[in-house]
């Protein structure tokens, strides 16, 4: 029997659509701490909280949206999202003081949060069921490209032009954004039953979070705090190690590792289960992070990027994996922004905390002490997930078997 199709003309929009949003998220999540702290003489601790409360704004809207995607529509909400994010970008030419850089990134957060939870959303909808977990690792390549060629493309403007170019990338990637909506078809909206509407009322936690999978998203914030240390000071730390020119290209091999290992990564998680990804990921990202923290030469970076992309890349794709799959279709918008909340609470106060640390123990000791929180996570995802995980293809969640 053939395969149902996966690259349809939807599947192909929305894929460029969330490679657009999380290159905008990613141009300028790499240079903002060092724009505040250029333009504004902000202190470390200021920089890192204008990384991080763009995260708190997405982690504001994923609250509320997860509940009303269905009610709205997923199309006015992606179109909502798309529209506000370009206004947002805009905004940035005319910042002049720090705290309306914050309230510029807050609001553009709102709208990634906006954006990404349609993205994801409409995504699960529209793969196959038959295909569930291999049309989730091919979309998740949308931000695996935007991690290598925005940071890149952030790093390189920063060096040989200025801000306002960083900008102008920006808002040309969100206009782009917004000129690809109109040819994405009517897309099939989940009519929820009443009883569903009946339930989903009121400000029960379980209209706002899908508790399955909490306990995964637990363990993704940990990871995702450890990882958006690198991505908030790589630009500053490599300035004060001095290894500029190695930096520029972190994210380029961080991309490649990960579309290089991504099948593999899939055909094992399916054969042998997620704990045979996860406890090997996790030791190879808590690696890389050592190794970054220690870094004097060129080639070591570089190859803490290559570990941390190995094993961070291997711990976004599974932990997304297993919270589809563990989740009833009507509530597949509720588990998309819960895992995306907790992912933000990590992304969002990453920055800021270890912001903080650095006037205390310097750039490489707060990159020490990450990579502690990362060994630590061993443990959590055992505590939280491992020791219940069933190995291999006997490992059956809810109604959605995944397969890579």
């Amino acid at each position: 029997m053939p395969k149902s199709k996966l690259w349809t003309k939807d599947f192909v929009l929305i894929f460029i659509e969330n490679l657009l949003a999380a290159l905008n998220f990613y141009l300028l999540m790499i240079i903002v701490s060092g724009y505040a702290m250029n333009t504004f003489d902000s202190s470390p601790g200021e920089a890192g909280f204008s990384a991080s409360i763009f995260i708190i704004g997405g982690l504001f809207a994923r609250l509320f949206i997860g509940k009303w995607i269905g009610r709205i529509g997923h199309k006015k909400t992606l179109y909502s999202g798309v529209f506000l994010s370009l206004f947002m970008t805009l905004l940035y030419f005319g910042v002049n003081n720090v705290v309306i850089l914050l309230a510029v990134r807050f609001l553009h957060g709102i709208a990634f949060g906006i954006t990404t939870t349609a993205t994801a959303t409409i995504v699960a909808n529209i793969i196959p069921a038959e295909r569930k977990g291999e049309g989730i690792a091919y979309f998740g390549l949308s931000q695996i490209l935007a991690t290598a060629v925005g940071p890149f493309l952030g790093m390189f403007l920063s060096q040989h032009g200025s801000f306002s170019m960083i900008f102008t990338a920006c808002t040309i990637a969100s206009a782009t954004g917004l000129l690809v909506l109109p040819f994405l078809s009517s897309l099939h909206e989940m009519e929820l039953t009443k009883e569903q509407l009946t339930i989903m009322k009121g400000f029960k936690f379980n209209n706002f979070f899908e508790p399955k999978v909490v306990p995964i998203s637990i363990v993704c914030m940990f990871i995702f705090m450890c990882y958006s240390s690198v991505v908030s000071f790589l630009e500053v730390y490599s300035q004060e190690i001095h290894l500029m020119s190695a930096a520029s290209f972190f994210f380029l091999v961080y991309a490649i590792i990960i579309l290089i290992s991504r099948p593999v990564i899939g055909r094992l998680f399916d054969l042998k289960g997620e704990n045979s990804i996860m406890y090997p990921a996790i030791l190879i990202f808590t690696t890389g992070m050592v190794l970054f923290s220690q870094a004097h030469h060129g080639y070591i970076l570089l190859l803490s990027a290559a570990l941390i992309g190995l094993g961070f890349g291997a711990i976004q794709s599974s932990t997304q994996a297993i919270s589809v799959k563990i989740t009833p279709q009507h509530r597949m918008g509720l588990a998309n922004s819960t895992y995306f909340a907790f992912s933000d609470i990590g992304m969002g106060t990453g920055p800021l905390l270890v912001g903080l640390l650095v006037p205390f123990t310097g750039y490489r000791g707060m990159y020490t002490v990450v990579a502690v929180i990362g060994a630590i996570c061993l443990l959590l995802y055992y505590l939280l997930h491992g020791k219940k995980a069933v190995n291999g293809k006997k490992a059956v969640y809810g109604k959605n078997k995944v397969s890579f």
